[in-house]
């Protein structure tokens, strides 16, 4: 069974733990990381080190297991996206690094695609860049796209997604923008299942940026990289060196140990095993909520997320009086503290990936005792 006698540390703040089966979500607190990523970042902690030189090493080996010319480590998938800007306006121009976010005389126009418009696009332009939407919310063609490429566009980007929807594919995007002398910066944050789907993206542009969360890295750690000339650019503009743009993003050696290991073993695991042990957990809480009247189980999987899959509980909201966000909301107001995503008003979402050892049978005993009425 799940150990509930823990978070102490959280307690004498005044603040409560939290059982999470909603998956890597920074709100949660992003990632737990596995035995043997604790041990390499307890044995990083036991001496110092060039930072320097750990950067450029875990770069190359990061670099080399996905088949890329170079990677940086950074403080998260939405910090390489403001380096990756910053790069592109400056290039490896000393005097252009130093001025930022100054723009003054420098191509500050990064191309998007407004169907891509998300939450965190804001990240192109935090060193100054401006971001120049094309299209409409319904999609874009290839030809407006090019058409929005001027004389002050320093790239084009780009979101990874499983569906791509209207927008302009991505090697159509890339191609054009190689045809103006343009990088093209991709956000891949969470794009890094299957294995293979993971190497393809890493080497789909000429700058990709992933969070290292959802590989169970530490949660503030993700990297970016593409091509060697504009990484190279991209370290000076990190956390060392003269008036850096990145100089409040930095990444402890303990978290770049943390990262090389924890993607490591990303891309050595047996996924198919993984999933299996994840059907294990999903198949214990259904038996947990076995007789209930009204209420079933299935499990529903994703051919492009690393959770791989999560387990839908359907109940009869009229016949208990509460529907699904109700029942959420219990399940966070109670002892432990639980958090399930919902699906319309009669389903609720568990999804294991984040959830630590036996928690599944709490959850049961919780969503037993409030829709067994």
């Amino acid at each position: 069974m799940a150990n509930t006698d823990w978070g102490n540390v959280y307690n004498k703040l005044g603040a409560r733990p939290v059982i999470n089966a909603t998956g890597n979500q920074t709100v949660r607190g992003g990632s737990t990381p596995s035995p043997a990523v604790r041990e390499a970042m307890l044995e990083a902690d036991t001496s110092y080190v060039e930072m320097e030189e750990l950067l450029e090493k875990s770069g190359q080996f990061i670099a080399e297991r996905l088949g890329v010319e170079d990677a940086y480590v950074t403080a998260g998938c939405y910090a390489a996206l403001v380096l990756a800007a910053a790069t592109v306006m400056t290039g490896s121009d000393a005097h252009k690094r130093a001025q930022l976010p100054d723009t003054t005389g420098l191509k500050d126009e990064i191309v998007f695609q407004k169907v891509q418009h998300y939450t965190y696009d804001r990240a192109f332009t935090i060193p100054g860049s401006k971001l120049i939407f094309v299209g409409d919310d319904n999609g874009c063609t290839a030809e407006a796209l090019n058409d929005a490429i001027g004389e002050k566009t320093a790239a084009v980007a780009y979101l990874i997604q499983p569906n791509q929807g209207k927008a302009v594919s991505l090697a159509e995007a890339v191609e054009l923008a190689h045809s103006h002398n343009l990088p093209l910066i991709a956000d891949a944050a969470a794009q890094i299942y299957p294995l293979d789907y993971f190497r393809r993206n890493a080497q789909s542009a000429d700058l990709v940026c992933f969070g290292g969360k959802y590989f169970n890295a530490p949660h503030s750690t993700g990297f970016i990289c593409g091509k060697k000339e504009l990484i190279e650019t991209v370290r000076a503009h990190g956390f060392i060196g003269p008036r850096p743009v990145g100089r409040g993003m930095k990444v402890d050696r303990q978290e770049v140990i943390g990262l090389v290991t924890a993607i490591d073993i990303w891309l050595s695991t047996d996924h198919g095993k993984r999933s299996a042990a994840q059907d294990a957990r999903y198949a214990a809480l259904a038996q947990g909520l076995k007789g209930i009247p009204g209420v079933s189980c299935e499990v529903r999987y994703q051919e492009k997320s690393h959770t791989l899959s999560d387990l839908r509980i359907t109940f009869d909201a009229a016949s208990i009086g509460k529907d699904a966000s109700q029942i959420a909301n219990e399940l966070d107001a109670g002892t432990p503290r639980i958090k399930l995503n919902t699906h319309g008003k009669e389903t609720l979402v568990m999804n294991a990936y984040t959830l630590n050892e036996g928690e599944e049978y709490v959850i049961a005993k919780a969503l037993r005792k409030l829709l067994a009425k």
